[in-house]
């Protein structure tokens, strides 16, 4: 099913999951997907790992999902490290296994590099990916959006633009970067409705499980960490159950508002983990909520 006819019908409610860094992990995360799917997830995601460096287990992953579960599953693809000629390649193979919906983005340079650059044949930006998908395939597509902008962003109205392009070029909805302070999302939202950009735009939540990981996540994609957060992070140090606590409260009031502000969806990083995603969607009524983040 397309994930843009379910979000014709109500809110949604996914989860992203990453793929492990050898075969062997692959059984843990799907016990992971297992146990989330008692919260009747909408649809999950699985990512392409940084650089593509996994991209055979994404496939796997997002593969055995969707016929071992019943879960809608969309697939990440990137641009880093492939040719066109490989990227249609691994399309030809998510197609055949009956995978419909594909989220398309630039991606991470791999490790070691610091900047973006494409391989010789590969595709340069994620508009050019979604505009080869949408040429010659029938996938639903996605497309990444930044509530404080792009790191490489010079502008709010140059993020703007390429947000809009990515709508233009085939994106059927949009889920966001992480950020732990609303008003990011709310005035994103409210810039990109004024700027023509109709589709849905679904926030992504990453629930807190300790200081130096958050600290790493938002220095990386340029997301502000509040100052009374901040101050929390800094109080609980490196007691990491308490930070997790901590995190969990502070995702589940996050995530509250976001619901009473009629948002599309609720998208959660989940890095793996389902302990700090059950007692978020507990604190907030929705366990088994046959409609997700609906009500």
């Amino acid at each position: 099913m397309k994930i843009r006819d379910i979000l014709k019908d109500r809110r949604s409610l996914s989860f992203e999951f990453y793929p492990p860094k050898t075969a062997d992990g692959i059984p843990a995360v799907f016990q992971v997907i297992t146990e989330l799917k008692s919260y009747n997830p909408d649809f999950i995601s699985v990512t392409y790992g940084a650089g593509g460096s996994t991209r055979a287990f994404t496939e796997e992953l997002v593969t055995r999902a969707k016929a071992e579960t019943g879960l809608e599953a969309m697939a990440h693809l990137t641009c880093a490290t492939e040719t066109r000629e490989e990227v249609h390649d691994v399309l030809l193979r998510l197609e055949q296994a009956s995978i419909e919906n594909v989220i398309a983005l630039r991606g991470d340079p791999p490790k070691g590099q610091t900047s973006f650059a494409p391989v010789e044949g590969g595709f340069a930006h994620a508009t050019d990916l979604l505009a080869h998908i949408k040429q010659n395939f029938g996938f639903g597509l996605a497309a990444a959006c930044y509530p404080e902008t792009h790191v490489e962003s010079p502008s709010l109205e140059s993020d703007l633009e390429y947000s809009k392009l990515k709508v233009d070029l085939g994106a059927e909805f949009l889920i966001t970067q992480l950020f732990y302070d609303n008003a990011y999302f709310f005035a994103f939202l409210d810039r990109a409705r004024q700027y023509g950009i109709t589709v849905p735009i679904i926030p992504g939540v990453l629930p807190i499980l300790n200081g130096s990981q958050v600290r790493r996540f938002t220095a990386l994609c340029g997301a502000t960490i509040p100052p009374g957060l901040d101050r929390e992070l800094e109080r609980l140090g490196d007691d990491d159950a308490a930070v997790r606590e901590m995190g969990i409260d502070y995702a589940s009031r996050q995530v509250d508002e976001l619901r009473d502000s009629d948002v599309e969806g609720i998208h959660f990083y989940v890095l793996n983990r389902s302990y700090s995603i059950s007692r978020i969607l507990e604190n907030l009524s929705l366990t088994g909520h046959p409609t997700g983040a609906g009500t």
